[in-house]
């Protein structure tokens, strides 16, 4: 994976240890300790419009928006009630959360987990879950365009 100098470094310490891993059983177990990172996910946050649709998995995004030197920023705080799943949140978030709306739109997300070596690992009803938590992400930074 390229460096990209506004890559945070939180995202970069994850991407280091996946590229240390060599077996899939540890990558599993990283993933799944990522997913215990996450802050708390508010109760009052739960919310259905905070539900990420196409997950089989329950899945919540919610977001802050910031005007930093004229582009508007984006932290996130992501839940879910599938272990694997969290993980999946945890490393999303590391990489997009905080970004500017122009970041993430211009980034692409999908080709990191595949360049992380972890959607060839997950099941279609799983990556097809990523990929619309993607979605929702890339979605809500184009409306802050």
């Amino acid at each position: 994976m390229k460096q990209n100098l506004n890559m945070k470094q939180e995202f970069l310490e994850i991407r280091d240890n996946f590229q240390f891993l060599d077996d899939w059983e540890d990558r599993y177990k990283y993933l799944i300790e990522l997913g215990g990172t996450l802050a708390p996910f508010e109760e009052q946050n739960r919310t259905e419009a905070n539900k990420v649709n196409g997950c089989v998995s329950r899945v919540w995004l919610s977001s802050t928006y910031e005007d930093i030197d004229g582009q508007t920023h984006i932290t996130y705080s992501g839940d879910s009630d599938a272990m694997i799943v969290k993980g999946l949140v945890a490393i999303l978030l590391a990489f997009c959360s905080g970004q500017s709306a122009r970041w993430i739109v211009d980034n692409d997300a999908l080709k990191m987990f595949d360049e992380l070596g972890l959607r060839e690992h997950l099941t279609t009803q799983r990556s097809n879950g990523l990929a619309s938590m993607v979605e929702r992400i890339k979605s809500e930074a184009r409306a802050q365009l």
